[in-house]
């Protein structure tokens, strides 16, 4: 019935005067609804868990629930992982990518209903981690299956998959513009009008059910008054944002780096799979203990779990003043080694959780560092009178965007996200120049983002952002084939040329005597053993055939099929099915065409 749906949708859509693909709109619509209730069912539990930690300050166990409540959260980790196994690669915006990349946008349900469960375990026990990469991952998820059940086909699988990621990601975090900006520039990496609508309609959707369930407006609060007067953006400025830029780029960078170690680590522990997250969730619990202990503290630790309250802390200007007017700084000595340590320490415990594979993002680990970072250097630059009217908590706020930024390597996502979540523009320019200063020192240290580190240890390259995208929507199915002239490795090589005279052919797809593929014999090969024609009939066709060859599947998708060209220098290459069937040829010059002939359909 699904392979029956869409063409009767565009049939009817037509008779009433729509566009051709006007049901991805309705789809879209649908996806936003349900996201925005999904989320809800996710963020409930885990500002439950916020509450209920809250309710533990002062009692004589906490000390066992700072230390071995993560390794509860492991445990059920491990579990999930031991029974819903699936072809996921890492962590869950990581496997999406690679979903998009290398398998047309195809995601199994398991991967959602894993990461869901799994994630709320552990950022509920104290992991930490953030909830928008699973929220992301989900709604992958249920794009990619709503696709799967349209049978829409592999060209808009990715908007939908899109479609849902973009609606996750606007629900938790209040911010649809940011949401559809995070999957257009790290997801999908395509602009294209066709993809932007149907996903700008998914996240408004979701957002606005959101909001009429749960009421909330900005994710982090930042008041009234939190802007004085004198805060415009000038060139005396440039300086102290440029070194945030600089610094929040190198943090950056060694978030990647650490996070890339500790995966390498747990891996070398030997341990199975499913006992990593409670290893790396103990040695979380044994780090927490100790700061317990060396500050005398009576309430969880600060860098436990998604660590949202913290981060609305560093963005209160009262904090950092000792007096009512915001005049006078807290004493500099502590408040800054309390920024700088908070900032180190939970780029740690995030490497730990993230890396012994904990489920969790890694927006909301960047966020605290982010805002610790611009903090601490907040502070100093009114300490040294720098800019008065300013607060250190203004530079906390651009922290984030730097710290986003230069971990993602997506700026326009980072300077979306945090405006969005504070509801704020009064601090664009500066939030803007730091962003993108702390993205070319993060590139320029590590190529490699926190969610593609992996994917190149694979072998999986991202390419460029604009026609390579259109590549990647087609496959071997969107291209007229060339039927395949076959002949057997025993044939002589005198029946090679008179295919050639007869049937003016030049390639040829050689089988063994049970049809089974072998390789090929393409016309540069024929063509230089024709310099000696005498010897044409002595010759087999397997003293001729290439066997090194690649072949193409049907599930490749065409920037694939390309690179195979390329690497191979020859006119055409066999397709196969799954079964190892031979269904043609497709000649690069058939690629080509589909190519610009899809660049022009994108045009128009």
């Amino acid at each position: 019935m699904k392979h029956l749906l869409i063409p009767y949708l565009r049939k009817f859509g037509l008779h009433l005067g729509f566009e051709r693909d006007w049901y991805l709109y309705l789809a879209a619509a649908v996806i936003g609804v349900f996201m925005g209730l999904a989320a809800v069912g996710f963020i409930l539990p885990l500002r439950e868990s916020e509450h209920i930690a809250e309710m533990m300050q002062g009692r004589d166990y906490l000390w066992l629930l700072i230390l071995l409540g993560p390794a509860v959260g492991g445990l059920v980790t491990g579990i999930l992982i031991a029974i819903l196994k699936h072809e996921g690669i890492g962590p869950g915006v990581t496997s999406v990518i690679y979903a998009v990349q290398r398998r047309k946008g195809k995601l199994s349900w398991k991967i959602g209903v894993r990461k869901w469960l799994a994630s709320t375990a552990t950022i509920a026990s104290g992991g930490s981690a953030g909830a928008e990469g699973p929220i992301v991952t989900i709604g992958a998820v249920v794009g990619s299956n709503i696709a799967k059940l349209l049978g829409t086909g592999s060209q808009h699988t990715g908007t939908l998959l899109g479609c849902g990621a973009a609606a996750g990601l606007a629900s938790v975090f209040n911010a649809p513009i940011a949401g559809i900006f995070f999957v257009m520039e790290i997801l999908l990496r395509d602009f294209s009008l066709k993809t932007f609508t149907p996903i700008v309609i998914a996240a408004v959707v979701s957002s606005a059910t959101t909001q009429g369930i749960l009421g909330d407006a900005a994710l982090f609060q930042v008041g009234e008054g939190f802007f004085r007067d004198g805060l415009a953006f000038s060139v005396s400025q440039i300086p102290t944002y440029l070194l945030l830029g600089l610094v929040c780029g190198l943090l950056g960078a060694a978030f990647v780096k650490a996070l890339d170690y500790s995966e390498r680590f747990f891996v070398a522990t030997k341990l199975p799979l499913v006992a990593r997250p409670m290893f790396g969730a103990l040695l979380l619990g044994i780090l927490g203990i100790t700061i317990y202990l060396i500050t005398n503290g009576d309430s969880v630790p600060m860098f436990y779990g998604n660590g949202y309250p913290m981060i609305g802390s560093f963005i209160n200007p009262n904090n950092y003043f000792s007096d009512a007017d915001s005049l006078v700084l807290r004493e500099a000595v502590p408040f800054i080694f309390v920024l700088a340590g908070l900032a180190f320490i939970k780029l740690i415990a995030t490497s730990i959780t993230v890396g012994s594979g904990g489920a969790g993002g890694l927006f909301a680990p960047s966020l605290f560092i982010g805002a610790a970072t611009g903090g601490c250097i907040g502070y100093a630059v009114h300490y040294l009178g720098w800019f008065p009217n300013t607060s250190p908590a203004y530079f906390a706020l651009v922290g984030m965007a730097a710290m986003v930024a230069a971990t993602t390597h997506a700026p326009l996502t980072a300077i979306l996200i945090v405006y969005e979540v504070t509801q704020s523009y009064d601090v664009i320019l500066p939030l803007m120049f730091a962003a993108v200063v702390s993205t070319v020192v993060a590139r320029y240290i590590c190529r490699d983002s926190v969610y593609t580190f992996k994917l190149t240890r694979l072998g999986v390259r991202m390419g460029a952002l604009s026609d390579l995208t259109i590549l990647r929507r087609l496959t071997p199915e969107d291209i007229e084939l060339e039927k395949a002239v076959i002949v057997k490795r025993s044939d002589s090589a005198q029946r090679l040329v008179e295919l050639m005279e007869t049937d003016g052919t030049s390639d040829f797809v050689v089988t063994d005597d049970f049809g089974k593929y072998c390789g090929m014999v393409t016309s540069s090969d024929l063509r230089d053993a024709l310099v000696y024609r005498e010897s044409i009939p002595l010759l087999q066709v397997s003293e001729l055939q290439r066997s090194e060859l690649p072949t193409i599947g049907l599930e490749e998708t065409l920037d694939l099929v390309l690179d195979k060209f390329s690497r191979s220098d020859v006119q055409a290459l066999v397709l196969l099915t799954n079964s190892g069937d031979i269904s043609g040829l497709i000649t690069r010059a058939r690629l080509m065409k589909r190519y610009q002939q899809a660049i022009n359909e994108d045009v128009n």
